[in-house]
């Protein structure tokens, strides 16, 4: 008889994410899916046509290890352009299959065993897997309950002579704040002193609201020296099934990403990197994203104050963040169920991007829809 061996698994406490869950559960009762954050409108058709004329031109074979050499230099200049820091190309910007494969090489070729990674809770969920799977440890420090702003003195109080790394996410999933300019210099003080790596996950660092700026980590001489900094074509550009990220980094620390990345990924696809060179040479769809999603999150939350849910601020990425606790006492992965079940929209509950959940009766939800698709959802919810 055939016998298949007994695994014995790496992450065992690890099961099905809570965005899967809740997409099956949205398809199935025909919900309006506002959990997973994804748009569901299309891309600039200017896009994929460049796409499709590097195929047709015959760009099909296997770029350069760390990228096709004008997409990295178009990553350069666009963060000169917008943080004031140059990083050369050749040696300090790799292209990656999006966002999370480059903050899981950044945690490989960084983090051996036995060594401790903070993260700052809630906080996206491949964050202490990673670290898991890298033979580290995970610290967990909360951000201030409610506001959800950085606190410093815990931070400082979870940094041990075991500290390699910390992972900051801003503006932030899941729930829209943004780090100003004191709270990122305050980091740049606490780590001066140590040799604790900063991982800077800013994939939604073009949408931030209200006449307010991104702080990129390059933009602060002190951070940027520590840091890699990872950004998303897919959220920047309405394409997140194309998974193809970027990292920038000082050129000692990308050699090391580039060790790990070379026999993780190898490289990415060659015409989607030809073809975002291209459309980059314009900044205007990535310099117009905060008004666009500036409008689809006052929309959204215009139709949200008729409820009885109460609306967190959102600063930045598109998700809104509302405490449901005057609408029901329900556990937050219930809540999220029954919402969905009953209501027909599908959420995120917040306790997911705890460990073994906090309960706070706060649900994410996400506004990168097309209009009809929020007015669909609002008319559903205007029942709370």
């Amino acid at each position: 008889m055939s016998h298949t061996p007994i695994l014995q698994s790496r992450l065992p406490r690890v099961g099905t994410t809570i965005f899967t869950v809740m997409s099956a559960l949205a398809a199935r009762t025909g919900a309006v899916n506002l959990g997973q954050g994804f748009p569901d409108f299309d891309c600039d058709p200017a896009l994929p046509a460049l796409v499709t004329e590097a195929m047709a031109n015959g760009l099909n074979q296997y770029p350069p290890m760390a990228g096709v050499p004008a997409l990295r230099q178009a990553v350069s200049a666009k963060i000169e352009s917008l943080y004031g820091r140059t990083y050369d190309p050749e040696t300090e910007i790799t292209v990656t299959a999006g966002a999370t494969q480059a903050i899981l090489t950044a945690i490989l070729c960084c983090v051996h065993p036995g060594d401790e990674v903070i993260v700052l809770e809630p906080c996206y969920d491949s964050y202490a897997p990673n670290i898991e799977l890298a033979g580290g440890r995970v610290v967990r420090v909360p951000l201030k309950p409610g506001v959800f702003r950085p606190d410093f003195d815990a931070i400082a109080a979870a940094m041990t002579p075991k500290t390699r790394a910390i992972i900051v996410n801003s503006p932030h999933n899941p729930t829209g704040t943004v780090w100003t300019p004191d709270e990122m210099q305050h980091l740049a003080s606490l780590l001066e002193p140590t040799e604790v790596l900063l991982i800077s996950d800013e994939v939604y660092e073009h949408m931030v609201y209200d006449g307010a700026r991104h702080i990129s980590a390059s933009s602060i001489p002190a951070l940027a020296a520590r840091a890699f900094v990872v950004s998303s074509f897919g959220k920047t550009y309405h394409v997140t099934g194309w998974k193809v990220g970027t990292v920038a980094a000082p050129a000692s620390m990308t050699a090391e990403f580039r060790k790990v990345h070379q026999f993780n990924v190898f490289t990415v696809n060659t015409p989607v990197q030809h073809a975002l060179a291209r459309f980059m040479a314009d900044p205007q769809p990535y310099m117009g994203l905060a008004a666009f999603y500036q409008a689809k999150r006052d929309l959204f939350r215009a139709g949200l104050s008729s409820t009885r849910l109460r609306l967190l601020p959102c600063e930045g990425t598109y998700f809104q963040t509302v405490d449901y606790s005057a609408v029901s006492d329900l556990p937050e992965a219930e809540f999220c169920q029954w919402l969905t079940n009953e209501i027909g929209v599908a959420a995120i509950p917040i306790s997911a991007f705890y460990e073994g959940g906090f309960e706070q009766r706060l649900a994410r939800l996400c506004f990168a829809k097309k209009d009809e698709t929020l007015l669909t959802a609002l008319q559903r919810l205007a029942k709370l």
